[in-house]
């Protein structure tokens, strides 16, 4: 499973595989139009603003944790793979890859 999303203040997912689009329960367009912090629950929401920002900082990080779909179903993420997307020296924004989940 891969998803992206972009650089805007409250970014949004400019990308998911077939995969992540059916685990989140939502068409390309939709996907692409949901901020990629409405993925986590609000109580889980600092978690995932300070592995983002460790993240921005090293190039990458390793993560598990609780994501929702937008239908509300749980599922937790296990060994999951965070990177810096880069074209050069310009930051795009950050992708994610995780090919380990359960509903929770």
């Amino acid at each position: 499973m891969v998803i992206s999303h972009g650089t805007e203040p409250d970014p949004i997912f400019n990308y998911g595989n077939s995969r992540a689009l059916e685990l989140w329960e939502l068409s390309w367009e939709d996907f692409t139009r949901m901020p990629s912090r409405q993925s986590t629950e609000v109580r889980e929401q600092e978690d995932r603003q300070n592995l983002l920002g460790e993240a921005a900082i090293k190039g990458f990080n390793n993560y598990s944790g609780i994501r929702i779909s937008s239908m509300g179903k749980r599922f937790y993420i296990d060994n999951g793979m965070l990177w810096n997307l880069v074209d050069g020296e310009l930051y795009c924004g950050q992708a994610a890859m995780f090919w380990k989940w359960k509903y929770v």
